[in-house]
């Protein structure tokens, strides 16, 4: 059988690709095992996806992870994701290195717990001068929480008169964003079947497009990632132009 991957043409790949991973919990039940294996046997979706994104040239990944939201789960998963977290930093640092990945993560680290920031932190380092694909994992984020971080960022250099409410506009705010020296997502992807953006980088993806697939995350791989780029390259990209204004 053809890899899609084939067909996909290289002089069009998404620059920034985000995912929001879901249905580990419904994949775990529909295997009549704890939660936290669905979201365990995650991991290797990860694993995939990240060669695939690196195969075909695609610069930023980002994925999320963890939500500020997920702190409302019980605490014995969210415990559990956590250990998982580390354990996952740790294991796959060393096949990382190998594919020439560099890691950075967004989201209000703060919260995380000491040894998850501790991990995330070596494995960042020891990653850093890596020059192949920028993976970049988004833990305790929210687009609410970043927008309104901003927000109070540049509403503090108001009124220490270090700029001007005049000076403010979409650049600008831009900046004050984790992912300031991030280009936007060009294609977001959403596993599981759900159609919720989930409160995930609400202001970088005004002009993304949108994939949705029913396959739950723990099942998803790098041949998924292809049909996903595949058909984001089928699509006509207007930003609010007309289609015969593409074409003139």
């Amino acid at each position: 059988m053809e890899s899609l991957k084939e067909k996909i043409n290289i002089g069009k790949i998404p620059r920034h690709v985000a995912i929001i991973m879901d249905g580990n919990g419904r994949w775990a039940a529909r295997h009549g095992v704890e939660r936290s294996f669905g979201h365990e046997h995650g991991v290797e979706a990860v694993r995939s996806t990240v060669e695939g994104a690196g195969e075909i040239g695609v610069e930023y990944l980002t994925l999320y992870a963890f939500s500020t939201e997920n702190w409302k789960r019980p605490k014995s998963e969210v415990n559990a994701l956590m250990r998982l977290l580390v354990q996952a930093i740790e294991n796959e640092t060393g096949e990382l290195m190998k594919k020439n990945v560099r890691l950075s993560a967004i989201g209000d680290l703060k919260k995380l717990p000491r040894d998850v920031v501790q991990k995330l932190n070596e494995c960042i380092q020891t990653l850093e001068n890596n020059s192949g694909l920028n993976l970049i994992l988004a833990l305790s984020y929210s687009a609410k929480w970043e927008i309104t971080e901003a927000t109070r960022k540049i509403a503090s250099e108001v009124m220490k008169g270090n700029i001007s409410q005049n000076d403010i506009d979409e650049k600008m705010f831009g900046k004050y964003l984790t992912t300031a020296e991030i280009p936007d997502p060009e294609l977001l992807i959403r596993t599981s079947g759900e159609y919720r953006l989930s409160n995930f980088l609400l202001w970088q993806i005004a002009y993304a497009e949108m994939y949705f697939t029913d396959i739950l995350w723990p099942d998803f791989r790098k041949e998924n990632l292809f049909e996903a780029v595949f058909d984001f390259q089928n699509r006509e990209r207007r930003f609010g132009k007309t289609s015969e204004q593409l074409f003139t």
